[in-house]
């Protein structure tokens, strides 16, 4: 079974991180959320659940402004061959999470470390980001240093590179 929100949360209050959740409606894509600019500071995310050849998974995270090109991003990922979109029914098996509600603390979930973790270096120039807490019916924020403190946690590197154009 996925983690739920509030074992994430002591999850990370265990690692002494601080975080702020908001509420808010489902919010199922970019454009949805930017309608709470302005009341959550920070960078928001835009997050890629992608798949190779190979039946590598990569879990990309970048700013939501960001533009990234998928024909390419598998020279920077370290991809075997150009990447695709994982289905929803791997989404779920590795990051316990569903389309919609994609984020970087799906990790929680990733306990055999089937995912690779980027994120973008534009997106970790905040000093806050900002993502779902395994649900898109919240925003949570959280400080950068501590976001990669987080995903170093859950046994993943904490890769960051520049990926968006």
């Amino acid at each position: 079974m996925p983690k739920t929100e509030a074992e994430l949360f002591a999850f990370l209050a265990g690692l002494g991180i601080e975080v702020s959740t908001r509420r808010h409606p489902p919010l199922f894509t970019v454009a949805d959320s930017q309608a709470l600019r302005g009341e959550i500071a920070g960078g928001h995310t835009k997050n890629l659940f992608l798949k190779d050849k190979k039946d590598n998974f990569f879990l990309v995270s970048v700013d939501e402004e960001a533009v990234v090109d998928l024909k390419q991003i598998h020279h920077l990922i370290g991809a075997a061959g150009r990447v695709s979109f994982g289905r929803p029914e791997m989404l779920m098996e590795l990051l316990g999470v569903v389309p919609g509600a994609v984020t970087v603390f799906g990790l929680i979930n990733d306990t055999d470390r089937r995912v690779r973790v980027v994120l973008d270096a534009e997106l970790m120039s905040h000093a806050v980001v900002n993502a779902h807490p395994l649900t898109n019916e919240a925003t949570t924020s959280i400080a950068a240093a501590d976001l990669v403190k987080f995903v170093e946690a859950t046994g993943h590197d904490a890769v960051i590179l520049k990926v968006s154009a």
